[in-house]
């Protein structure tokens, strides 16, 4: 392995663009197992997240336990979720109210008992009612537009079967989601709506993410789809087995839900009120890329369980940058950042380029790693410890299941390392080359 000083060659500072230092750190994460790392990670799939291994290669190397760790676009919670895991204090902002959901699930969740004691009384309270939870049912997958006391979306009615159905609407009336034990039940529940195998509530679709609405009517209505018959309880229980195959994160941890562009200053005010350290040693990121996933349309299925509006969050996320504005939106996230770093706080933000959008070529969408520096890192007075170059093979790219109607991410990734001062740089330089455990869990050592 080169020492992690060095340069990259002439080829490689080409396509790195600007011949910007590299950072000689082993993509091992790509060695690991698929579902390395916390058994809560897989409790809903969502896109374009990144995977545990991959935020322990940076947790283990830049934080000891106790650190801060924040994530400002958390997505499910990946990082803060590992970090808490790994006894550092999670901290996870999103503005998504799903992914703040999922992310507040995995950080403060329902223990075992807790969990299963609620899932009995929904049981109980199912088998109380079912008769009437079952008439509505009907009458809604029946006359979906005309549905008491709400309409239901056509591509929900033809989605289930008829009791699965009932349960669903059933449950999605009796669970709280300001409650932390029924919001950890709901976003367990929200990961088996939809997929291929029988642990899944519906299989007209893929558990990764909601197909078209209008593709899921016509498709239906084409192959005479009906869903097979799924116990909404028995398969949440069986979710919850899976869940807790790993013990509860043994760090505290806390979910945001809000701008990232003030996700510092809320993390170190939230930290402050629970009187833990308030400066992050770490962050670990992966600010959304140009035009490639709208969260809502892909997940408007889970959005419908939850009630959550998809059109809204789409809106209000504003996916749609071209370059400029989205390193003028990144320069005003890392402004805020920097007060909420420790001195000599690392912070690691993961990026792709994105080579088209809707099957056309963005002439602006490579090169984001080094403009990032440039113009919004340098700037606002960050330090560079280099880029290091993760190759992710195509079909690890969730982007190419829908081809040319979705932004297209390339086969680079590129992690940008910044620090927030010349004694952070040095630490994330000679913290590069060090060796990390990946047994899981960790074994204890001295950091």
């Amino acid at each position: 392995m080169s020492p992690p000083s060095a340069q990259p060659s002439t080829a490689r500072q080409l396509e790195l663009g600007l011949g910007l230092p590299s950072l000689a750190i082993e993509p091992e994460w790509k060695a690991q197992q698929r579902l390395w790392g916390h058994s809560f990670h897989p409790m809903s799939s969502y896109l374009a997240s990144f995977p545990a291994a991959l935020a322990h290669a940076f947790i283990a190397r830049y934080s000891r336990p106790g650190d801060a760790v924040l994530d400002p676009f958390s997505g499910r919670g990946t990082a803060p979720l590992q970090a808490a895991a790994e006894g550092r204090v999670g901290v996870g902002n999103d503005l998504n109210p799903f992914a703040y959901l999922l992310t507040a699930a995995k950080l403060e969740p329902a223990n075992p008992a807790e969990a299963r004691t609620r899932l009995t009384a929904l049981r109980l309270a199912w088998a109380a009612s079912a008769d009437d939870w079952q008439a509505r049912a009907d009458a809604s997958q029946a006359d979906p537009a005309g549905a008491r006391p709400f309409p239901i979306p056509e591509e929900v009615a033809v989605a289930f079967h008829r009791r699965t159905f009932a349960q669903l609407l059933f449950t999605q009336s009796a669970l709280d989601l300001e409650a932390r034990v029924d919001r950890f039940l709901a976003a367990a529940l929200a990961g088996v709506l939809h997929g291929k195998s029988p642990s899944y509530l519906s299989t007209l679709m893929p558990n990764t993410f909601s197909m078209a609405p209008r593709y899921v009517r016509e498709y239906a209505a084409k192959t005479g789809f009906s869903s097979p018959e799924r116990d909404v309880f028995e398969c949440l229980a069986a979710k919850l087995d899976r869940l807790y195959r790993s013990p509860l994160p043994r760090g505290a941890g806390m979910a945001l839900l809000g701008d990232a562009r003030d996700a510092g200053a809320r993390a170190m005010a939230a930290l402050h009120e629970r009187r833990l350290p308030e400066r992050a040693r770490l962050i670990v990121t992966s600010p959304p890329y140009l035009r490639v996933v709208k969260y809502g349309y892909y997940n408007w299925l889970r959005h419908w369980f939850l009630g959550l509006d998809s059109r809204a969050i789409d809106a209000t996320l504003d996916d749609a940058h071209r370059r400029t504005p989205y390193l003028v939106f990144l320069r005003e996230v890392l402004r805020d950042l920097l007060p909420a770093l420790a001195e000599d706080g690392v912070a690691v933000l993961v990026g792709g380029d994105v080579a088209t959008d809707r099957g056309r070529k963005i002439p602006d969408g490579l090169g984001l790693a080094e403009r990032v520096w440039e113009e919004a890192a340098a700037p606002e007075g960050y330090h560079l410890a280099g880029i290091a170059v993760d190759d992710v093979h195509a079909h690890r790219k969730m982007t190419k299941l829908w081809g040319a109607e979705a932004g297209r991410a390339t086969q680079v990734d590129r992690i940008l390392v910044l620090a927030a001062s010349e004694s952070g740089r040095r630490r994330a330089v000679a913290g590069a080359g060090l060796p990390v455990d990946w047994t899981w869990p960790p074994r204890l050592r001295s950091l």
